[in-house]
């Protein structure tokens, strides 16, 4: 979409302004202003107003700013207005460093004269407490009322390097590079720092905003600007928080088909972490949701800031691979080797280079040289090996990804090889990342492969970790989207009175009884084992001979979740003697514990021979919402911790996924002679749990364990089962 130039006058600039191509979009007088009013501005470097109003000069902004200070009557030499209701035109945009007891009139102010957005950067707001708090729901009140827009409070400001832009509001020290790379910070502290680095980087940004508090513009506006913002091609972000995870997901996974979306999020320790009374929440760690989310929505998540930038410098520069084949040219052995392990231990494969490939590689490199993968050169490897070498690399079938290394000799210049390198990839587009290890000579090695779109890491592991990141977002690529699909056999209604409160009864929390659990089951179409329950020895007996033999004895009480704990479940009983001495021996167990009055019976179970045991379980994140987790069952499960969790609603795609991410993965594919699960079956069970959580919210947490996979085509049938409502 081409217009013709919109040309526009700044006191301060006379250049003419390209388009923007942010006209017209919710954010646009944020990010894109025409016209800037810095309130607060102060005669001094030193203060924010100062460095505030210092930075939109020194930068080139190319539309009008104004300075506004009810005393001064300029401000580093450009008149100063004592209000905004008295500058001379209507302004897009006010940033606002003003204490925080006056931030809400000048709020009013811009909203009287017509200012379409705020970024505010006064602190002392919720980041300090309730008090904040009133005072930043008073301001986001204000503004909205007003139809404006605001960045902040407590916040660092924005950037817009497109030269039809210019924007710098901020007090950052530096000035990055003009770029593709946009960048959304929760921390003013963490956007300074990484500003500064991206400028020693060389990465360059588009866009930069510090959303402090985030009170009005969050993470999830910002997505959903440069989703089709054509000067922006990866999207980072470092956060501490999510407002809205539901939004942020959705938004994020439609972002994420478009462009790549990379994300520090801090808070990762379990100090926050609640206790919990099922398997399931036990195993669902603090963190554990943030992970599930981030990974349906095909964002990748690093630890560090260092980590983000690395993997940023490829995907910005580089076309995702198409799969995890890496090969590795280099010209010393023992980097060679650390490339190999770390690309081994980040789940990339070496494959075995084509004979054709080698038998290339033997026609002019050393006889001491190895043309298997990883290539070793030797140190005596010339500029044109690195040239003749890449491009056969990258024309080898077997190949979706090469790390060229070099370590400078004496006799080699690193420029030349840099030069080479970008020679050897030209015309491919398979990725390509460099290790340039040394001093000498490598800044101007590192500029020729900058301008040659080529990443370049100080050391190798970095290049594989971020490798590795890049393959991860091409596979989610590849991969269809997923649908929620319809079930059949399913009956909300017949469910919904399994759990009834009854008439006027408190809607306090509660395990449901067994007879209740199966009962919510079959309305969502999960098999069960044929169940009977029993509250006397002989009543077991005689239903043990209802059901048929063998049979399985469980204990049944509404204190004593976890049964196997206390002794209460006896398996494979296969008269009526042993079922009437199971009984007996469970009430023995318990009368050593003193918890002889918690017995309310026993269940009477068919029992289930053969098959894979699963465990499928929900619990409730008070913030995410359901988490659905999927893993290998039985009495072990919370000491192998073989669990993955997705957030609800699963789609098809996210339960295949959680099927094949579990550690234990080949005992459904029939371990050592085992016969293999019913995949489709397993798969098709955790949709039937993520449509009834969403249909029951009353439900709080759920385990069935074990869930046993039978043979393909034969089908699940969930042996044991918990359910919290509430």
């Amino acid at each position: 979409m081409s217009s013709a130039p919109v040309l526009v006058q700044s006191p301060m600039s006379k250049l003419p302004v390209r388009e923007s191509h942010c006209e017209g979009r919710p954010l646009s007088a944020l990010l894109c202003p025409r016209s800037v009013a810095v309130i607060g501005a102060s005669r001094s470097r030193g203060q924010l107003g100062g460095e505030i109003f210092h930075n939109m000069l020194a930068n080139g902004f190319t539309g009008a700013v104004y300075p506004v200070h009810p005393e001064a009557r300029s401000i580093q030499g450009v008149r100063a207005y004592k209000s905004v209701l008295e500058l001379p035109e209507p302004v897009d945009l006010a940033v606002v460093v003003v204490p925080k007891g006056a931030v809400a009139r000048v709020a009013e102010e811009c909203a009287a004269a017509g200012v379409k957005g705020i970024v505010v950067i006064s602190a002392g707001f919720a980041e300090v407490g309730e008090v904040g708090k009133t005072l930043q729901d008073e301001l986001l009140a204000k503004v909205r009322a007003a139809g404006m827009r605001m960045i902040g409070p407590n916040c660092l400001g924005v950037i817009n390097t497109n030269p039809a832009v210019g924007l710098n509001a901020t007090f950052a020290p530096s000035w990055p590079p003009a770029g593709k790379v946009a960048f959304c910070s929760q921390s003013g502290a963490v956007g300074v720092a990484i500003l500064d680095f991206a400028k020693q980087l060389g990465i360059g940004i588009s866009q930069f905003v510090s959303i402090g508090n985030k009170a009005d513009v969050s993470g999830n506006d910002l997505l959903e600007h440069w989703e089709d913002d054509p000067n922006t091609s990866v999207i980072l972000l470092y956060l501490e928080s999510f407002g809205n995870p539901r939004r942020f997901m959705k938004v994020a996974r439609r972002v994420s088909r478009k462009k790549p979306i990379l994300i520090v999020k801090s808070g990762r320790t379990a100090a926050g972490a609640r206790a919990a009374s099922s398997h399931t929440g036990a195993l669902a760690g603090l963190d554990v949701a943030v992970d599930a989310l981030l990974g349906q929505a095909g964002v990748l998540r690093v630890g560090t800031i260092e980590e983000l930038f690395d993997a940023a410098m490829l995907l910005s520069n580089q076309p995702a691979p198409a799969g995890n084949r890496v090969a590795i040219l280099t010209n010393a052995g023992g980097p060679g080797i650390m490339a190999a392990d770390a690309c081994e231990s980040n789940g990339l494969v070496l494959p075995p280079l084509t004979p054709q490939t080698e038998r290339a590689l033997r026609e002019f490199l050393p006889k001491e040289a190895s043309t298997r993968n990883p290539v070793d050169m030797v140190a005596s490897a010339t500029p044109d090996f690195y040239n003749r070498a890449l491009s056969l690399l990258l024309a080898d079938e077997n190949v979706d990804s090469v790390i060229s290394l070099f370590v400078p000799p004496l006799i080699t210049a690193p420029l030349e090889v840099a030069r080479a390198v970008r020679r050897g990839m030209a015309g491919t587009n398979k990725p390509v990342l460099s290790c340039f290890m040394g001093a000498n000579g490598v800044p101007e090695a590192l500029e020729t492969l900058r301008e040659g779109r080529i990443p370049s890491y100080t050391f190798p592991e970095s290049a594989a970790m971020a490798l590795a990141r890049a393959v991860r977002y091409g596979q989610w690529l590849a991969r269809p989207e997923g649908t929620v699909p319809e079930l059949a056999n399913i009956a909300p209604d017949r469910a919904r009175k399994a759990i009834a409160f009854g008439p006027g009864a408190e809607r306090q929390e509660r395990w449901l009884r067994p007879d209740e659990v199966r009962e919510l089951l079959a309305a969502y179409g999960i098999q069960a084992p044929r169940t009977l329950f029993a509250s006397s020895e002989q009543g077991a007996v005689d239903a043990a001979r209802q059901i048929g033999f063998p049979v399985a004895l469980k204990l049944v009480s509404d204190t004593l979740t976890h049964k196997s704990d206390v002794g209460g479940v006896v398996l494979g009983l296969e008269d009526a003697d042993s079922v009437g001495e199971a009984y007996r021996a469970i009430g023995e167990r318990l009368s050593r514990r003193g918890l002889q009055d918690q017995m309310d019976g026993v269940m009477v179970q068919e029992m289930v021979r053969g098959g894979v045991e699963a465990f499928v379980g929900v619990t409730q994140d008070p913030l995410y919402g359901p988490l659905i987790g999927f893993g290998i069952g039985g009495v072990n499960v919370e000491v192998w911790k073989d669990v993955v969790f997705r957030v609800h609603p699963l789609t098809d795609r996210d339960a295949r996924e959680m099927l094949e991410q579990i550690r234990g993965v080949k005992l459904l594919d029939g371990y050592r002679g085992a016969a293999p699960a019913d995949r489709e079956a397993l798969a098709d069970a955790l949709l039937r749990v993520s449509r009834m959580v969403g249909d029951l919210p009353e439900i709080r947490e759920l385990d069935i364990n074990p869930l046993i996979a039978r043979r393909p085509g034969k089908g699940v049938i969930a042996v044991d089962a918990r359910i919290r409502v509430g």
